[in-house]
């Protein structure tokens, strides 16, 4: 049996209740939506965008038309969306990011717009191909923080471009790339790429297994991980034969499930059947991808507020470490204070002496010091009593100390 030379699949993920990505793997074209505006009709987003720019999975001339292709049916998808918002206003702020790309022999064409994203496994080494068009990834790109703190940066869900019905020409990022007899290539929404690190990612395409085998791996351990986002898949090998399509072609996601439109007061209502925009748990619910257009007023707000944001978190740690370090001094003075509340009986020099203290040292710092001198010689003692003194004789008070050494003295003379 043939492997497949392509393979999409998509999961609604362990806490949302409907599927808001959607994914295509055909003979030429591969592409992977992912919707946003929570129930406002993210599922509905991503489904109308699939279904409009699957129409380009055709035969090109050249890599040049079909990148041309592809950007028109980014547009005239992101005008279909404005369209449908238009007759339905309870779809406003409806939004999806696409990632696409197009085979034509040894090319790719690439058309994207979003966080969603377009790996290459070559070689043995895994790239990026797509860049992430979110706020934390400016903020990357311009060295204010670093791909860690972008990971968990409060902001990280906002998105700064996608399709949609408030940017009638929106920019679209597209791309011609070779690729060669071996090439693995992933398309995924971010409830894969913001769950599962890259190192893992590469050891599953790396794994040997096909695409489909390769496709349920990555779904399956985002989910072991927690999942809590769609997760949509799309993974493509490329051979010596030019040809990675899926036989038949696969939709998956909310593409998958028809869309249907009823009248309603003289109003066109448009629904899906089977992911009716069910309310989420608020408790437990993800965060939804949040969308501003590019904009200096914008950008600058944000900024701001991250600066703010690291102000704060500066002063807290600060804050924190003024407070640490108070403790450990004050734990330091407490101890020390503890220690000269005890006495014992030793040698100094050959002579016994009183320490107030304990025999231990912190460090450098000795933890005890000579309170009492005293005439007695250590030689002068039996020699039984020389030992112990030597070895010290621990006093419950300076009073007991002082008796200690009226004993010794007692045995010396004997």
């Amino acid at each position: 049996m043939t492997q497949p030379k392509s393979a999409a699949l998509s999961n609604v993920g362990k806490i949302r209740s409907n599927n808001q990505d959607s994914g295509y793997a055909g003979t030429r074209l591969f592409v992977v939506a992912d919707g946003m505006g929570g129930h406002a009709g993210g599922d509905v987003a991503s489904a109308i965008a699939i279904r409009r720019i699957r129409e380009t999975d055709k035969q090109y001339t050249s890599p040049g038309d079909a990148e041309f292709a592809l950007q028109s049916s980014l547009i005239a998808a992101n005008q279909l969306l404005a369209e449908t918002v238009f007759e339905h206003q309870e779809l406003t702020g409806m939004g999806t990011t696409v990632s696409a790309m197009l085979r034509v022999g040894d090319s790719m064409a690439i058309a994207h717009i979003g966080d969603s994203r377009i790996y290459l496994w070559r070689e043995g080494e895994l790239s990026q191909i797509t860049a992430d068009h979110t706020f934390v990834q400016r903020l990357v790109d311009s060295g204010r923080i670093t791909a860690e703190e972008a990971a968990v940066h409060p902001r990280r869900s906002v998105l700064m471009r996608v399709l949609g019905d408030v940017d009638a020409a929106p920019e679209i990022d597209t791309a011609i790339l070779g690729t060669q007899p071996g090439d693995r290539w992933l398309i995924c929404s971010d409830g894969l790429s913001s769950y599962l690190a890259e190192d893992r990612i590469k050891k599953a395409l790396a794994a040997g297994l096909d695409c489909e085998q390769t496709s349920r791996r990555l779904v399956k351990e985002t989910l072991d991980h927690g999942a809590p986002d769609n997760v949509t898949v799309v993974i493509v090998d490329v051979d010596e034969s030019g040809d990675s399509s899926a036989e038949p072609p696969v939709t998956v996601g909310s593409a998958a499930v028809p869309l249907t439109f009823e009248g309603e007061t003289g109003r066109k209502s448009l629904r899906l059947p089977t992911i009716l925009l069910h309310p989420l748990k608020v408790a437990t619910t993800p965060e939804d991808s949040h969308f501003e257009p590019e904009s200096d007023e914008y950008l600058a707000e944000l900024i701001a507020e991250d600066k703010r944001r690291r102000r704060r978190r500066r002063i807290t740690w600060l804050v924190a470490l003024v407070v640490a370090i108070g403790a450990l001094v004050a734990g330091l003075v407490l101890t020390y204070q503890w220690t000269q509340d005890h006495y014992y009986v030793g040698e100094q020099e050959g002579t016994v002496v009183i320490y107030k203290g304990v025999q231990q040292t912190l460090g450098p710092i000795g933890l005890s010091s000579v309170v009492e001198e005293t005439d007695l010689a250590v030689s002068d003692l039996p020699n039984y009593t020389q030992q112990t003194v030597e070895d010290t004789i621990n006093a419950r008070s300076l009073a007991d100390a002082r008796s200690i050494v009226e004993r010794l003295a007692d045995a010396s003379t004997r």
